[in-house]
């Protein structure tokens, strides 16, 4: 059964985020460049008390706006976790696609974009079952806004960076469901 999370609390909602990406994120270094934004701590955490559509794009262009409007040292990229929203996965894809078109809209494409995160996150044509999966299982429902550029440069010190994601749906299948709720332990609340 799981436990009930307090999603009207957002100091709650930032702190189980952020143990997530310290344990898993950067602890399982499945983002190798996330570590010196949570280390810099450059990584902003936002949390939408969206109950509504047209009240979470309106959060989610706040923080575009902010993101552009700040410096890199300051706001290097940007989690929007939503926890009162979006519980359904294809509800959350659907958000994802209107978010991604407004990003296009506004001429930002090549300039933001966007990864996923979502506890039921599936990855298409893969067994529902299957550890991979994990891989973009966070708490909340998330959208990471990320600098195009950053990204791009980070990329460059990094060797052999498409096989990054093959490389964590091993890690992950390799320390199994046990062995991922003992490294991090709300899993096992909504995984």
């Amino acid at each position: 059964m799981k436990k009930e999370i307090n999603i009207d609390n957002p100091e709650s909602v930032t702190s189980l985020t952020r143990r997530w990406v310290e344990t898993m994120v950067v602890g399982l270094n499945l983002c190798p460049f996330a570590a010196p934004v949570v280390q810099d701590e450059s990584l902003r955490y936002s949390v939408s008390t969206a109950i509504e559509r047209e009240a979470l794009v309106a959060d989610f262009l706040q923080q575009i706006e902010a993101i552009q409007q700040s410096d890199e040292a300051e706001i290097a990229t940007t989690l929007l976790i939503v926890p009162r929203m979006l519980q359904d996965f294809y509800d959350y894809l659907d958000t994802l696609a209107l978010f991604e078109e407004l990003l296009q809209d506004a001429g930002l494409e090549g300039v933001l974009q966007l990864a996923s995160f979502h506890p039921g996150y599936l990855f298409g044509g893969v067994d529902e079952n299957d550890l991979s999966h994990w891989t973009n299982r966070s708490p909340y429902p998330t959208f990471h806004i990320i600098r195009e550029a950053q990204m791009s440069r980070a990329l460059t010190h990094y060797k052999n960076p498409e096989q990054i994601p093959e490389r964590n749906m091993q890690l992950l299948r390799d320390l199994g469901r046990q062995g991922l709720i003992e490294r991090f332990p709300p899993f096992a609340d909504y995984c």
